[in-house]
């Protein structure tokens, strides 16, 4: 089973820049998007094949999810079911019946951390959200995170403590949750790989320089630990600001 999550940054544009390309040859199973900031009848994506879920912002040209899924669900929900985060459309999940499938945008704290507070309080209820999805079922949750966990997730950790996405909250909650029953594939599989990153700022050649953070995950319940067989980050993978990470999985027996 493959997954694939990215951060296309306006599923509009990217189509402009070689998406179909990837999504096709890649054939995943399942392929998650994070900022997609349209609404579903805003572009026509040619996915054939597939079971196609949209979770808008009310505010046009803002935030968003989608997956496309081969396999149709047992279920599919927007949001967490509370009013205050999920009128950015920034989870998805599909029920399956092994397991969920979430995808996730969490909110950025933003320059001078002016959303910091929120950010605190989603993580709170979000987290709490996958634990009662993970007491029912195993549970898969991907997307841009908006944290480089610890100092080997980013190019210039010294320069970014207290900057959006490397404070010492955001960082506290991401090993909270991986303290209590989720493990962070990537890591499980390569805990000392460095200079591998999944997110570089459009400013200073970043991306050129790979002066970059890797704040795009997929967890998984530590009981899925068993079935992991690769993670990996394809950086090559242009069209946004962010590239695609991928997930493969055995099927369950």
């Amino acid at each position: 089973m493959k997954f694939i999550s990215w951060n296309v940054n306006g599923l509009r544009a990217c189509l402009q820049k070689g998406f179909m390309d990837y999504f096709t040859a890649q054939s995943a199973d399942f392929f998650c998007l994070q900022e997609t900031k349209m609404q579903p009848d805003q572009a026509q994506v040619p996915a054939e094949g597939y079971h196609v879920f949209f979770n808008s912002a009310e505010k046009k040209g803002y935030s968003g999810t989608a997956i496309f899924a081969k396999e149709a669900p047992l279920s599919a929900n927007m949001g967490i079911g509370i009013p205050e985060h999920d009128r950015e459309g920034r989870v998805i999940t599909l029920e399956y019946p092994d397991l969920f499938l979430v995808t996730v945008y969490t909110p950025n704290a933003q320059r001078g951390l002016t959303r910091l507070d929120y950010r605190m309080r989603w993580e709170t209820d979000f987290q709490a959200y996958l634990h009662a999805l993970d007491e029912k079922k195993p549970v898969i949750v991907c997307g841009d995170m908006n944290v480089a966990h610890k100092e080997i997730d980013l190019k210039n950790p010294r320069s970014n403590e207290n900057n959006a996405g490397f404070t010492k909250e955001e960082r506290g909650r991401m090993t909270e949750l991986l303290s209590n029953g989720f493990t962070d594939t990537f890591r499980f599989l390569y805990p000392d790989r460095a200079n591998v990153y999944s997110w570089w700022s459009y400013m200073f050649h970043a991306r050129e320089n790979n002066a970059g953070w890797r704040i795009d995950y997929f967890l998984v319940s530590d009981r899925l630990r068993p079935r992991i067989r690769d993670a990996r980050i394809d950086t090559d993978v242009m069209g946004s600001d962010h590239c695609p990470v991928v997930l493969e999985m055995d099927p369950c027996t």
